[in-house]
């Protein structure tokens, strides 16, 4: 089967639509906007010490530098399935293998995310971490909306 130049295009538009759709799947789905979310709640509304305040910015600082890592390992996922996309044409093991390294990464950096926040929580006193808890809990079971 000989593929011409509009098959071509759309096999290329189509990779690199699905590249794009998993990384933006990600990073809705990794709880960035939750971190975020988190991040102002944990500096605005906890009045933290000085202290505790020093220790969660040296967290942050790690945990961005982890975070880069870990994005970038999920943007490389991405482009493998855009890649195996554009050589099978089909739902074959080359896409196949590329969506579960994809899941692979997303669960990396969910994890991550996740060992950080226990990482703040514990730097905080017992009413810090009952609103925390409060906040992490209405965080990660509301709509993005809400």
């Amino acid at each position: 089967m000989k593929f011409g130049l509009p098959q071509i295009a759309l096999t290329i538009l189509l990779a690199l639509a699905a590249g794009f759709l998993g990384a933006t799947a990600a990073n809705h789905w990794n709880t960035a906007s939750t971190e975020t979310g988190l991040h102002a709640f944990v500096h605005d509304d906890l009045n933290l010490d000085s202290r505790q305040q020093e220790r969660i910015d040296a967290l942050e600082a790690g945990f961005a530098t982890e975070r880069e890592q870990l994005e970038e390992g999920l943007r490389l996922a991405n482009a493998k399935l855009s890649q195996a996309m554009a050589e099978e044409h089909i739902y074959g093991p080359k896409v196949s293998a590329a969506i579960d390294e994809i899941h692979v990464r997303m669960g990396e950096l969910q994890k991550a995310t996740i060992r950080h926040v226990f990482a703040m929580r514990a730097l905080l006193n017992a009413e810090q971490q009952r609103l925390f808890d409060r906040q992490v809990a209405r965080s990660l079971t509301s709509k993005p909306d809400e």
